[in-house]
């Protein structure tokens, strides 16, 4: 036992995982943390958001050593993170995992020591999808000539185009070291020093769009976001573009991140932008886009603070007009 004022000693990450209902994906994970971390000290830190089946069972069970933070509610993600960083003992980096990520051998230590860069706040590794394919995974900032590009020509072409397309599409882009305005929030390494000078993540939010408000907000205090090609990892993806009510809520939290950022008017027009956007996949059929265009449209929806009941509505609302 340490004696009385001894320095807890500083771990080099903290692995922090929100979970929900995610048993049937958590093994692969905890399976993969240590050789993905390979070389470094780490603690995981399971933040489960009252998961019905079992969640925190099968992370003790697979990694008896981990800490389990019990939400009591389905809190979203920014709280279950916010938490689990709290809980965390005295670390270097906080390492945010989403369930579904497998990390590579020695993944973890490249983006550590990507992030002794001055400057650097943030670190991302290149991500694969579940064939072993490019997932894009970086990000440019939202403007509303990028929400334009996407909604007329579509957000793969445009993206090959800086100017035009806020998803980094270009192959090439993911070859070679380099930055990035954000990236999707299913695995980064973030620097202490960051985290500390810009706060917790906004849980606002509930669930998407925080990534792109904390990276933002980082590179707003003056620390870059840099990919990291040679660190690996698997993301097997989720249900967004699949669920009606979460399509919803991804697509209202672009439009209210946009308007906090930029202001009544731009923000205004990002909204038109990303109207004609869904109202377009709605006319071919698009259940998805149908429900998101119902909330785009009604004030009371994109008033309320987002959480688990505004999800239900909308993904009912896409059930009954899809």
């Amino acid at each position: 036992m340490d004696s009385p004022g001894t320095p807890t000693p500083v771990i080099d990450v903290a692995v922090v995982v929100v979970a929900f209902n995610s048993s049937d994906v958590l093994p692969a994970l905890v399976e993969s943390l240590p050789e993905g971390l390979s070389g470094l000290t780490w603690q995981l830190i399971v933040s489960d958001n009252a998961s019905v089946d079992g969640s925190a069972d099968v992370a003790v069970r697979l990694s008896p050593g981990c800490t389990i933070v019990d939400m009591g509610r389905n809190a979203g993600y920014a709280a279950g993170l916010n938490a689990g960083v709290a809980a965390a003992p005295p670390h270097r980096a906080v390492l945010v995992l989403n369930p579904d990520v497998r990390l590579a051998a020695g993944s973890v230590g490249l983006l550590l020591e990507a992030l002794q860069a001055p400057g650097v706040g943030i670190a991302v590794p290149r991500l694969d999808d579940s064939n072993g394919d490019l997932h894009f995974s970086l990000r440019r900032e939202p403007t509303v000539l990028r929400a334009l590009g996407d909604a007329t020509i579509g957000a793969v072409r445009a993206g090959r185009r800086p100017r035009w397309g806020e998803l980094v599409t270009d192959p090439r882009e993911y070859d070679a070291l380099g930055f990035a305005d954000w990236a999707e929030g299913s695995t980064q390494l973030i620097s202490a020093q960051c985290w500390h000078a810009c706060g917790t993540w906004d849980e606002s939010f509930f669930l998407y769009s925080e990534e792109t408000e904390y990276g933002l907000r980082a590179r707003d205090h003056g620390y870059r976001t840099v990919y990291v090609p040679t660190a690996r990892a698997t993301h097997l993806q989720g249900e967004s573009t699949r669920s009606p009510g979460l399509w919803s809520l991804l697509v209202a939290n672009r439009v209210r991140l946009h308007r906090r950022r930029n202001g009544f008017v731009a923000g205004t027009l990002f909204w038109a932008v990303v109207v004609l956007r869904e109202a377009s996949r709605a006319a071919m059929g698009r259940a998805t886009s149908r429900a998101a265009l119902a909330t785009l449209l009604s004030p009371r929806r994109m008033t309320d603070r987002p959480g688990p009941h505004t999800v239900a509505p909308a993904a009912a609302k896409g059930k009954t007009q899809g």
